[in-house]
Parts: C-alpha cells; structure tokens; sequence
C-alpha cells in the first residue's frame, strides 16, 4: 500500500446499541468505575504508562466466526478494556454476584479477566504488563 494513500489511523471509539441506554449506562458506572455522568458517552484519554512518550496502543482484531473466545456471550463483538487492580475488580464484581469467568490469565503482556454486561456483550479485562 502507498504509505501517502488515505488510511485509518486508529479506532475513534466504540459504540453498542442497548435496549435500555441509561441503564447499561449506570451499570458501566457502578460495576467498571466509567463516568457517564449524564452524557451517552465517555471519553477516555491516555497515555502508555510508565513512559509518557511512549505511545498507547489500541488493538483491532478479527476473529473467526466460531471462536470460542467470545463465549458464553452470543453477541458477535467483545469489548476490552484496560484496567488498574483487575484481581481487585474482578472480586468487586463477584461480591455483587456478577457473572465473572474463573479462568483469569496471566501472560507476558498482562493479566486478563472477563465478565459480562447485563445486555449480554462479553467483556475482556486486562491490566498490561506496562503499568
């Protein structure tokens, strides 16, 4: 490819339809620590910790259709989200009897935890190895 030709230079967000907006709103709020606020929306700025200078990264990722990865959801889409203390959140959102996948990993790039939201979409926790 042309490195001068029109390209997409990163995901600008992400976007689920909700049969109930405000209340998976609220839930993001309670059970993740996101700040709707009264907005439908929440922006997230960042930077690579623990270098400043260094880049983020955010992954795009396709899989099959069949990958197993995204189960017990039935949705076609997981969202991961970077988190601080995963061990930590993971517990909060079992205390408060939310379905939490026992499998946690941990891997050179990080630990990852998964859960689900209460429209059913899959959700991967990782805390990076990075910070």
């Amino acid at each position: 490819m042309n490195p001068d030709a029109p390209k997409v230079t990163g995901i600008g967000g992400v976007f689920i339809k909700a049969k109930n907006p405000a209340a998976l709103a609220t839930w993001y709020d309670e059970n993740l620590g996101f700040s709707f606020g009264k907005n439908s929306y929440v922006i997230f700025e960042w930077i690579n910790p623990p270098d400043a200078k260094e880049p983020g990264q955010t992954v795009f990722s396709i899989f099959k259709q069949d990958a197993a990865n995204f189960n017990p959801s039935e949705k076609d889409h997981m969202l991961n989200l970077r988190v601080s203390n995963l061990e930590g959140l993971l517990a909060n959102l079992r205390a408060k009897g939310i379905w939490v996948d026992e499998n946690m990993q941990n891997i050179e790039y990080g630990k990852f935890g998964w859960t689900m939201d209460p429209e059913g979409n899959k959700i991967e926790l990782w805390e990076p190895a990075d910070g």
